[in-house]
C-alpha cells in the first residue's frame, strides 16, 4: 500500500483528499515541509546553543541502548518557535484535527550514531491519556532534521492502526510501551510501513497510530524535531507536566526565515523529566 504523501508547496493545502488519507491511514508525508534555508536555520538554532544539551536527559530501551531528549512546553520566539507556531505545521495540524490546536510540547529526539536506542511500539495517546487528555483529538508533526532511513532507525507505523482505540501500555525497559500481544496481533492485519523521510520532510500522525523506531547501528547520527497539538476543546482535567490549554500566537510561513533569534530559547519552559511518570530517565550526560 503506498504511503500518504504530499510534496510541500506556497499552493499546499489540506484539502478533502488529505484530510481523508489522514483520518484512514492516520497519518500524512509531507515531503520537504522545510526548505534547505529554514532547515539551516533550525540546525543552527539546535546545535548552536548549550541550552538544549543542558536540558535533555536520557531514557534507555531494554537492551541498555540510550537515546536522548529534549522536551519544551512552549514554542518561544526563536527560530525553532516560529516552526511550531507556523502555518504549514499548526495551521495544518488544525485542519487535520477539525478545530483550533494548542502547543503540547515540542521535543528534539536525538540518536546518535551506533549507540541510539529503540523506542518500543507505542501510541502517543498511551502517554497522554495519563495525562488527563479525555480525547485522543491529538498528533505530533515530526520533521526529520537527519536522513531518516532504515539503516539508522527510521520510524515503523501500522497503518490504520489509530482506528483500533487506546492500547493498554505497560513499561518496557526505561519507556511506556504497549501491549506487545495486540501489537502482533495487529500486525497481521495492518500494512507495516517504514517512514524514510530526507531531512525537512514531515510526518503528520494521529495520536493512536502505533508507531516504533529501531535503534540506531549505523555511522549516521538520526535527529528529529517533534511538535506536539492537542485540541482547545480537549483541555486536560489534570495539571500535569505538559500544559494546559494556551492560544497559540500563530505566524506566517514567512517567520522562519525572517526569525533573527537563533539561540535565545528562555520563554520555552524545559520539562523536567522527573515530572514525568510515564519514562525512567537515566541522567547521565555524556
Amino acid at each position: 500500500m503506498p504511503l500518504k504523501e504530499y510534496t510541500y508547496s506556497d499552493k499546499f493545502e489540506v484539502t478533502n483528499q488529505v484530510k481523508n488519507d489522514f483520518d484512514e491511514a492516520g497519518y500524512i508525508i509531507v515531503r520537504g515541509l522545510l526548505d534547505t534555508e529554514e532547515l539551516l536555520k533550525v540546525k543552527q538554532a539546535l546545535e548552536g546553543t548549550d541550552a538544549l544539551l543542558k536540558h535533555s536527559f536520557q531514557i534507555n530501551d531494554s537492551e541498555g541502548r540510550k537515546s536522548r531528549l529534549c522536551l519544551w512546553s512552549h514554542p518561544g520566539n526563536d527560530v525553532t518557535g516560529m516552526v511550531g507556531r507556523c502555518e504549514k505545521v499548526a495551521g495544518t495540524s488544525e485542519k487535520l484535527l477539525g478545530g483550533e490546536v494548542y502547543h503540547y510540547h515540542t521535543k528534539l529526539m536525538m540518536k546518535e550514531p551506533f549507540t541510539g536506542g529503540e523506542h518500543v511500539w507505542h501510541q502517543d495517546y498511551g502517554y497522554w491519556y495519563k495525562n488527563g487528555c479525555l480525547y485522543p483529538d491529538m498528533l505530533t508533526v515530526f520533521i526529520a532534521i537527519d536522513k531518516c532511513w532504515k539503516e539508522n532507525g527510521c520510524l515503523q507505523i501500522l497503518e490504520g492502526s489509530h482506528k483500533c482505540g487506546r492500547i493498554e501500555h505497560v513499561m518496557v525497559g526505561g519507556q511506556t510501551g504497549a501491549d506487545l500481544e495486540r501489537v502482533d496481533q495487529l500486525k497481521k492485519v495492518l500494512p507495516l510501513e517504514f517512514v524514510e523521510l530526507e531531512p525537512g520532510d514531515a510526518l503528520f500522525f494521529h495520536s493512536n497510530l502505533l508507531h516504533n523506531s529501531a535503534p540506531n547501528q549505523s555511522p549516521y547520527r538520526r535527529w528529529a524535531f517533534l511538535c506536539a497539538y492537542n485540541k482547545a476543546s480537549n483541555n486536560p482535567v489534570y495539571e500535569h507536566h505538559h500544559p494546559q490549554y494556551t492560544p497559540l500566537k500563530k505566524v506566517s510561513n514567512s517567520a522562519i526565515k525572517e526569525c533573527t533569534n537563533i539561540t535565545d530559547m528562555s520563554e520555552k519552559d524545559f520539562m523536567d523529566p522527573s515530572q514525568d511518570k510515564t519514562i525512567i530517565v537515566n541522567k547521565e550526560v555524556k
